[in-house]
């Protein structure tokens, strides 16, 4: 049988510049976080399915990596922190008594076939804060993304803004199947707006109501938008997800962050968890985003203690794609000095390394050519 030594398909060997340069990174996000009060936290690689079955909102199942342990259980790679860090506070700590801000390093994986590129695993950075439902919690959160992308050495990027709540409610007043629900939201995703006018002719639906789903496409520009999503409907729910956006807008003016949003009626995520404002980051160089999050008022429930939430990921690889394309990597890694020794001066040649390691210099000791004989 063939031995097969080279990485499977979706995965890749980071070593190197690259890997230092992804560490400095890392690091440099870690900061942001750690200035904003929020604790660290680790969940396990692989949980139990139920962290993450189709209820939770997730995943698809088949995009999963699924093994069985010794009792027959069936396990599965971590796809999305989300869910981790959420069963986790549900055990550990009281979000319904005082909100708690954790943050999380690690790998996530999906076995996705369409990989377009993609990489199965992926490094990951993400913030959640649970347990408060304010519009503040939510511009603190979108404060602390933009924070991260300067930190990170981008110069130009967007964060575009939806709000899935101002769409739900459209959908309960159309009263729509479910089969219709998912295509209507597929093409909206996809700024599909001859899609929607088509699947909306199909059904009998009130003139005005279908003219914002027709509308929802092409949903998307300045704080301007807002007007117009007002002026669209005049469903309470809609008109009151709006004004949720305008808070959050007047917030992040305080920050003096207006200028990195944008807003999108069409973002609509596959995640089912999200019940709020929802967005992504993009940049030059990037075609997806590298940074995606929103609020989940719902998910706790799933884990046993109801709690409202909201969080970011941020997707390192691609992160560290976008500033290479862009060649904002500026923060080379630091030469590492050779000292080479032999049966002599090997006493010397430590001491010198030593001396200069406390200086906070890179020094590797190695044996010379012909001692390696």
């Amino acid at each position: 049988m063939q031995r097969i030594f080279h990485t499977p398909e979706g995965v890749r060997d980071i070593y190197n510049g690259e890997c230092a340069q992804k560490k400095r990174l890392q690091h440099k996000i870690h900061d942001v976080f750690y200035r904003y009060g929020f604790q660290d936290i680790e969940t396990p690689t692989f949980e139990y399915f139920e962290v993450f079955s189709n209820e939770v909102g997730t995943i698809p199942s088949k995009d999963l990596y699924k093994f069985f342990d010794r009792e027959g259980n069936t396990l599965v790679l971590r796809p999305d922190f989300t869910p981790s860090v959420c069963r986790a506070c549900a055990s550990y700590f009281t979000p319904d008594q005082e909100p708690v801000g954790l943050c999380y390093t690690g790998n996530a994986f999906i076995n996705s076939s369409s990989l377009r590129g993609r990489l199965k695993e992926t490094t990951q950075m993400g913030v959640e804060r649970l347990g408060d439902e304010s519009a503040f919690a939510d511009a603190e959160i979108l404060s602390m993304l933009i924070e991260c992308l300067i930190a990170s050495g981008l110069k130009e990027f967007q964060v575009s803004i939806g709000q899935v709540d101002y769409f739900k409610s459209l959908l309960l007043e159309a009263g729509l199947p479910d089969e219709e629900e998912k295509k209507l939201r597929s093409l909206i995703s996809q700024k599909n707006y001859f899609g929607v006018e088509e699947l909306i002719r199909e059904h009998d639906m009130d003139p005005l109501l279908a003219r914002v789903f027709v509308e929802l496409p092409q949903l998307f520009g300045s704080y301007q938008t807002l007007e117009r999503a007002k002026s669209l409907t005049s469903n309470p729910s809609a008109l009151k997800s709006v004004q949720r956006l305008e808070e959050i807008y007047e917030l992040l003016r305080i920050y003096g962050y207006e200028k990195y949003i944008c807003f999108d009626f069409g973002m609509l995520s596959k995640y089912q968890y999200y019940t709020g404002i929802i967005f992504h980051a993009y940049t030059y160089g990037k075609g997806e985003p590298i940074v995606k999050g929103g609020r989940y008022n719902e998910l706790m429930k799933h884990f046993g203690t109801p709690a409202a939430a909201v969080g970011f990921v941020i997707i390192i690889d691609d992160l560290l794609q976008a500033i290479n394309r862009q060649n904002l990597a500026n923060d080379k890694t630091p030469e590492t000095e050779v000292l080479y020794y032999d049966s002599d001066n090997m006493k010397e040649i430590i001491c010198s390394a030593q001396k200069l390691r406390e200086q906070g210099k890179a020094v590797s000791i190695r044996p010379k050519k012909e001692n390696l004989q």
